[in-house]
């Protein structure tokens, strides 16, 4: 029987996070840090782009790691072990370009987490230095704490309230390691887009390459939808195309904020409808 698509694994990371490992060998096959696949989680969804959290080639799978905040990820996440994934496409988007790195500082925040794992594990793989650093508001919101460990020579954690690692933001730990002498050859940061924003303004200062994750702006995954157009250097790109890696201390990021904020209210709509579709189910 062909197996295709169907979830071997799931698991909740968080209250609100949620891990899926798929049986897709041939996105397995050639899937890089970096890139993602569209889905629809049923014959009526919408497609979504997610970032591959995590490939095993030998076994066939493609982990993702999703956060549920709309409709579509609510839907998702009513699937189980043994259910199949409607559709699931990819790999897509450019990979992250990380050949020739020897030192590098990986900064990731909530769950951009799950994105800046595969980065760090190739760097790791390709006997790199790594250094970690991880942000998450409180200690009940963290993920892929072991996993970081795994992979990484240093790993600060940082949490908004101080539950988890020490108190503070992701740029308090970066500034630290930088100025106590450790020199990068790349900064590569992923997360929320207020985050990447300081992130890119404190290595700006210190001239060290910075290399942002614009996959949270993208929506259709095509660049047919417009929605995660953003300017860089002046020049008008498309997350899902030509990115979702671009040098952080080009992006405009006050725009692609603005631009975000606008799909805020229709996701919290559509989010509400679903779950009361399910109650009225029940």
């Amino acid at each position: 029987m062909n197996s295709l698509n169907r979830i071997l694994e799931k698991r909740e990371l968080n209250p609100t996070v949620t891990m899926m490992k798929v049986d897709a060998p041939l996105i397995a096959r050639k899937a890089e840090p970096g890139q993602f696949i569209i889905l629809r989680a049923d014959a009526d969804g919408e497609r979504i782009p997610l970032t591959v959290a995590d490939y095993d080639r030998e076994a066939g799978t493609v982990t993702i790691i999703f956060q549920i905040v709309g409709a579509s990820t609510f839907t998702l996440n009513r699937l189980n072990e043994g259910d199949m994934i409607h559709d699931f496409v990819g790999p897509l988007g450019r990979p992250t370009e990380i050949e020739g790195l020897r030192k590098v500082a990986v900064v990731g925040g909530g769950v951009g987490c799950a994105i800046a794992y595969p980065v760090a594990k190739k760097l790791h793989e390709q006997g790199a230095v790594v250094h970690s650093v991880t942000g998450f508001r409180s200690k009940d919101l963290v993920i892929l704490e072991d996993e970081f460990a795994r992979v990484s020579d240093k790993v600060c954690k940082m949490s908004d309230d101080g539950s988890w690692g020490e108190k503070g933001l992701v740029t308090d730990a970066l500034r630290e390691l930088i100025e106590s002498g450790e020199q990068y050859d790349e900064v590569i940061t992923i997360g929320p887009l207020i985050m990447m924003k300081f992130v890119c303004a404190l290595t700006k200062q210190y001239g060290i390459k910075t290399v942002a994750s614009m996959n949270p702006i993208m929506i259709d995954g095509t660049g047919m939808c417009g929605g995660c157009r953003l300017t860089v250097g002046g020049v008008t790109k498309f997350a899902c195309v030509d990115g979702p890696d671009f040098d952080g201390h080009e992006i405009d990021f006050d725009e692609a904020m603005a631009r975000g904020r606008m799909y805020a209210d229709f996701e919290r709509h559509a989010y509400d409808e679903a779950c009361n579709l399910l109650k009225e189910a029940k």
